[in-house]
């Protein structure tokens, strides 16, 4: 098998997984195809089910279509409609089920996994899938060269994939690692006949996978289309002979393409939560779903005083978070008292909750010496981003802390810190929970030795950060239950006695569709929607 290859000759940039997460989305161009603009308003039904489904996704579709690329929300929404993981998961809990692998494996708890490849299965375009499709997809994700954006999710622990038969591969694990099987289901099995020295097309759009849909037409920043593909043999068919996701950024479209007596869309995602009572009273089902999404605090820590701890606890305890809830997030919110979300069953509480304590704060600044301090805070420009900073400012001013608001696009703030410029602190939002929600991930997607965040944004390094890394390894290594939660119970304590990265809070994900045209749909706590359950009846 030769080298893989990214297609623009350099390992991909993972400033990617910042500006094109969670709610902070910017877009990277690709290439577009023919085609016609806009879709069909409504769906039309055909006995039992559907052959047209219409939704609106609040992501742009321009971004990479690489599976082992992007953080884009639009595509990877996409992609778990179109490829498969030996592994698929639960859209919201990700509980495991077997995808292109026949099954899942019986024993969990050693250092090998074994998975036979479906009967049957074919890729989009009538070829068989072989297990040297997962040894050419596995090469690209543990190659430190490649350095593909999902690398540290899976180098950490897993130590090569061996082909034992045409439609057999092992899984060697450096150690019983407990959310294998989770990860593993982020890992988008891809053709190799296909890709092979070509990972450009797949960055571009070019979809070909072996789910239950095939891409047939991408309008970068308007649509993509999907059909039903007659050839897939796996668990979940599709539902819809033929599906349109519009592609629309802004909030007051996507609302009205869900309003009215015969809506535009089926199914709407990223749905404001101002906006809950007037889609009710048209007879919308809306749900919010808890999930990852947070606005967090980042210090630059090379930045004097910020890197003294006791200033960064002082200007989180100097936040009424209920009444940046109440006023920045219209009550579709959760306190950040915890690294992960406290609603979330992989949360602890922290030694620091951070619950809003103007005298702590003024107590832990003059501790650390602070008599007058100035700050720059350099945010995001959305509405939500700037809706929550107005609070934090008000907090701060109000224990002595003069703040001014810096506020730009996504793109010219990462652009900023990417070419090393000086910052103080930085609020925008995030949200690791499209990649998993395992513990583990969930803290290692902001602190983890290749971060971009940790290393060359905040600027964390020495013994502290070194002791926090060292913790983060020992639980994922853990293999009793109870000793590893006690470990995580350590290591969210250190995380919030540090508070470098801290959410400020978690943001409910609101999802709204039409109940007498679509069931069997639950909103996610990260960006995007799955179908592949739907129920067109």
């Amino acid at each position: 098998m030769s080298r893989t290859s990214t297609g623009a000759g350099s390992p991909f940039d993972r400033r990617a997984l910042l500006r094109y997460a969670g709610l902070a989305g910017a877009a990277a161009a690709f290439s577009p195809v023919l085609a016609a603009c806009g879709g069909p308003p409504s769906t039309i039904k055909v006995g039992n089910s559907a052959s047209l489904i219409t939704a609106v996704v609040g992501y742009g579709n321009n971004q990479s279509w690489d599976p082992l690329q992007t953080a884009s929300a639009f595509s990877m929404a996409a992609f778990l409609h179109s490829y498969e993981s030996l592994v698929e998961g639960d859209p919201v809990t990700r509980d495991s089920y077997a995808g292109l692998a026949k099954a899942l494996p019986a024993d969990l708890h050693g250092t090998s996994l074994r998975f036979d490849l479906r009967e049957g299965a074919k890729w989009h375009d009538g070829q068989p899938v072989l297990a040297d499709d997962v040894m050419f997809t596995y090469a690209r994700v543990l190659d430190p060269e490649e350095n593909v954006l999902i690398h540290s999710f899976f180098s950490q622990w897993l130590r090569e994939v061996r082909k034992i038969g045409d439609r057999s591969v092992e899984f060697v694990l450096k150690f019983p690692f407990p959310y294998a099987l989770q990860r593993i289901q982020m890992c988008k099995i891809v053709p190799e006949h296909v890709f092979e020295n070509n990972w450009g097309a797949a960055a571009a759009g070019k979809v070909v996978g072996s789910g239950p849909y095939r891409v047939t037409e991408q309008a970068p920043m308007s649509h993509t289309s999907f059909e039903k593909f007659e050839g897939y043999s796996g668990p979940r068919p599709a539902a819809y002979r033929k599906m349109i996701w519009k592609s629309v950024v802004d909030a007051a479209p996507r609302v009205a393409a869900i309003s009215g007596a015969r809506p535009d869309a089926q199914i709407v995602e990223n749905i404001p939560a101002a906006n809950i009572g007037q889609l009710r009273a048209a007879g919308r089902t809306v749900e919010f779903a808890d999930g990852g999404n947070n606005l967090y605090l980042m210090f630059n820590s090379a930045h004097p005083p910020f890197d003294d701890k006791r200033v960064r606890q002082a200007l989180h305890y100097a936040i009424d978070k209920k009444k940046l809830i109440e006023i920045g997030l219209r009550g579709a919110g959760t306190a950040g008292t915890s690294f992960i979300n406290p609603k979330l069953p992989q949360s602890q509480p922290a030694a620091h909750d951070f619950r809003y304590d103007p005298g702590k704060a003024r107590q832990l600044l003059a501790e650390a010496g602070i008599s007058t301090l100035k700050v720059s805070l350099s945010t995001t420009n959305t509405s939500l981003v700037l809706d929550c900073v107005k609070v934090v400012k008000e907090g701060w001013d109000a224990v002595g802390v003069e703040t001014t608001l810096d506020s730009q696009d996504t793109k010219a703030l990462f652009s900023k810190l990417d070419n090393g410029g000086d910052f103080q602190v930085v609020s925008t939002t995030n949200n690791a929970m499209q990649f998993g929600n395992d513990p583990d991930l969930l803290i290692r997607y902001y602190y983890d030795a290749q971060s971009l965040m940790m290393t060359k944004y905040a600027r964390w390094t020495g013994p502290d950060a070194q002791a926090l890394l060292t913790l983060q390894d020992q639980a994922a290594a853990e293999p009793d239950e109870a000793r590893r939660a006690g470990r995580y119970r350590q290591l969210l304590d250190l995380i919030s006695e540090e508070a470098v990265i801290y959410p400020i809070a978690f943001t409910r994900m609101g999802t709204a569709w039409d109940p007498r045209e679509l069931a069997g749909v639950r909103a996610q706590g990260y960006p995007g929607i799955n179908l592949n359950q739907a129920d067109p009846a």
